[in-house]
């Protein structure tokens, strides 16, 4: 029997995570246009990150006013956000709009994290909620990769998203990798037979 529909799979905030999702190939499309020689798509690529941003605050805000935190939203909210920041990274790098050190600083925070996924799973344990300093990084982030996509135009909106921009993707990857750091001590806490950290 399902506890208090922990197991429940068609919820409104597990669907909006899955539309997150499947954003994912269409937003890369759209960023990819000027490195495949297409007109420029910038706009939509940032409208639609914009609606991913505002989907991954109100999925979680929905489904703890709903009481519907259920199994797989544990798993695709997280993943939503991975595989955004991924893709906008790798076509922000593509198109030389992000250094290769900005990437490997983010990718490799989640091969870290790959190692508390697997003690976890050792211990019989599933997936951490997600806490609110990686909530607060991705949220930093889904913010400065739109702003980053500007500041490769010209003009002064482009010189006020290029300070911004960074401003916010530096804070967000310290956040991110802070956050690692809060998982790692909940997921030593949970081996040990601890209470997890806050």
């Amino acid at each position: 029997m399902a506890r208090d529909g922990f197991d429940r799979v068609l919820t409104i905030p597990n669907a909006l995570s899955a539309l997150r999702v499947a954003g994912v190939p269409v937003f890369l499309w759209l960023v990819l246009q000027p490195y495949f020689g297409n007109p420029n798509r910038d706009g939509w690529a940032v409208a639609l990150l914009a609606l991913s941003g505002a989907t991954d605050y109100l999925d979680g805000k929905l489904a703890r006013r709903w009481n519907q935190i259920t199994r797989l939203g544990q798993i695709l909210d997280p993943a939503a956000d991975r595989l955004y920041t991924a893709s906008t990274l790798l076509a922000l790098l593509l198109r030389d709009i992000i250094p290769w050190w900005f990437l490997v600083l983010l990718l490799a925070r989640d091969v870290f994290m790959t190692f508390n996924v697997a003690a976890l799973r050792r211990s019989g344990y599933g997936p951490l909620q997600v806490n609110f300093m990686g909530k607060a990084a991705t949220f930093n982030l889904m913010y400065a990769f739109p702003l980053l996509l500007l500041a490769s135009g010209d003009g002064a909106v482009a010189d006020w998203a290029h300070v911004f921009g960074w401003a916010l993707a530096l804070w967000g990857a310290a956040l991110y990798w802070w956050s690692a750091g809060l998982y790692t001590i909940q997921t030593r806490g949970l081996r040990r037979g601890a209470a997890p950290a806050r």
